[in-house]
């Protein structure tokens, strides 16, 4: 089918779309009355407020990717900040790499649609954002970052979408400071690894602002580049060659981070390009069910591979402190052998040392404790990451009441990964859609 017939399709809406698993028609309804307009453009289209916080530059080329795309479908947004938030290299400066190949590609996208917006503008709304990750409380001082999300978020009336693709710490960072900010925020959040790297940070959001509008992926992401058709020119590497590599400073600055396809973060976008933007309902960026209680588990000991903790969830381990240790001595645990961290450090409490982390894959997830105490150096164990049960997974949470995550139904998986078929389901439309994107780069329009 040639890319005409495709852009074709994916301008079609996904209505008459069945609701997902565990949500009722009035939880679909509330997620639709969530959805509000956002900016007109001058031909009339709506154009949603954006404000991406990204690990660009840091433990993933990806993020790289992701800009690009986000760059050359700037027409159809109001970017209102780019804000750097890693955990590792990632600063700023990386962003603004990213807009410069833009700036090397503006005369030509400008002859497309006179939304786009330009070099300096992008340049001025990139900010910085925490450089490490918070601490065991999830939150700790501001931020030129988290101070502009409360600058964004306050600004007129319409609501500002969040799309985090990194560490989630400037926003808990901002929930913290303006709280009032918290009705006007959607954020879309691409969990799981990510959500190793600021599982304190999620855990303070999820804690203490339960009624945040939210969807977090923590599978369903990897649909982007996992599964769907790519058979020929569609493949993740092929389509880097025949349809990237070429294409401009945009096309050539993604395909140099990669010679294939990844853009993990890029679902939190074409969420907002093409669909209702319900989450029970299909569309680009994924489809979601209500999250369900009970994803976090506390073990008052040390464990075996025969314990199981949800994966993607929040795992404590409060374990009992000896009775020598005091404030001068550390712990942390060394998780799965992972040399370059990140390391859970032993909160102390008193009677009990706690440890956090998240299991970002089903699998079984060793551990070993490293201590100046000798009672604590060289402790091990290990933890089992599975998904929940079907019965739990599929009673939506009672405290939690807007807040969306993966679908677990076997039939919506790709291999291990939740959900991520409701994106890789559409793997020819967006691709074929981002293809004539990159076009745009080449040439100018018509006249």
């Amino acid at each position: 089918m040639k890319r005409r017939e495709f852009l074709s399709r994916a301008a079609r809406s996904t209505t008459g779309a069945l609701v997902g698993v565990g949500v009722g028609a009035a939880t679909a309804t509330q997620a639709l009355a969530a959805v509000q307009p956002a900016r007109h453009g001058g031909d009339g289209a709506l154009r949603p407020r954006v404000l991406v916080s990204t690990d660009i530059g840091g433990t993933d080329f990806d993020d790289f990717q992701s800009m690009v795309h986000l760059l050359l479908y700037a027409d159809r947004l109001e970017i209102a900040g780019l804000v750097s938030s890693p955990f590792g290299a990632g600063r700023v400066e990386d962003i603004l790499r990213v807009v410069d190949a833009y700036e090397r590609d503006y005369g030509n996208l400008r002859t497309y649609s006179p939304h786009y917006p330009s070099p300096a503008r992008l340049r001025a709304l990139s900010k910085q954002g925490a450089r490490e990750s918070a601490g065991s409380r999830g939150f700790g001082e501001p931020t030129e970052g988290s101070r502009w999300i409360v600058k964004c978020a306050r600004e007129g009336d319409d609501l500002l979408n969040v799309l985090v693709w990194g560490g989630i710490d400037d926003l808990a960072q901002a929930l913290h400071d303006a709280p009032d900010i918290l009705p006007k925020l959607r954020v879309y959040y691409i969990g799981g690894p990510n959500k190793l790297w600021a599982v304190d940070a999620y855990n303070y959001i999820e804690t203490h602002h339960p009624e945040l509008r939210i969807i977090e992926s923590d599978a369903t992401y990897r649909g982007f580049f996992t599964g769907g058709d790519q058979s020929g020119e569609w493949g993740n590497a092929a389509f880097v060659e025949r349809h990237v590599a070429g294409h401009g400073a945009l096309g050539d600055f993604f395909a140099t981070q990669s010679p294939q396809v990844k853009m993990g973060d890029t679902p939190s976008v074409t969420w907002l390009l093409q669909g209702s933007q319900n989450p029970a309902l299909p569309s680009w960026g994924g489809q979601y069910v209500r999250v369900w209680d009970g994803r976090k588990t506390v073990f008052d000991r040390l464990t075996t591979a025969a314990d199981t903790a949800e994966v993607y969830g929040v795992v404590e381990f409060a374990i009992p402190a000896p009775e020598s240790y005091g404030p001068g001595n550390t712990a942390r645990m060394v998780i799965d052998n992972r040399t370059s961290g990140p390391f859970p450090v032993a909160v102390n409490e008193g009677s009990v040392l706690r440890f956090r982390f998240s299991p970002r894959d089903p699998k079984v997830w060793p551990y070993v404790i490293q201590s100046d105490h000798p009672a604590l150096d060289g402790l091990s164990g290990a933890v089992t990451a599975a998904p929940p049960p079907a019965e739990r997974a599929s009673t939506p949470s009672s405290s939690h009441p807007y807040w969306w995550t993966d679908d677990q139904d076997p039939a919506a998986a790709e291999g291990p990964w939740a959900g991520a078929k409701h994106v890789s389901r559409w793997r020819l439309e967006y691709l074929s859609d981002f293809s004539a994107r990159l076009d745009r780069c080449k040439a100018p329009a018509p006249c």
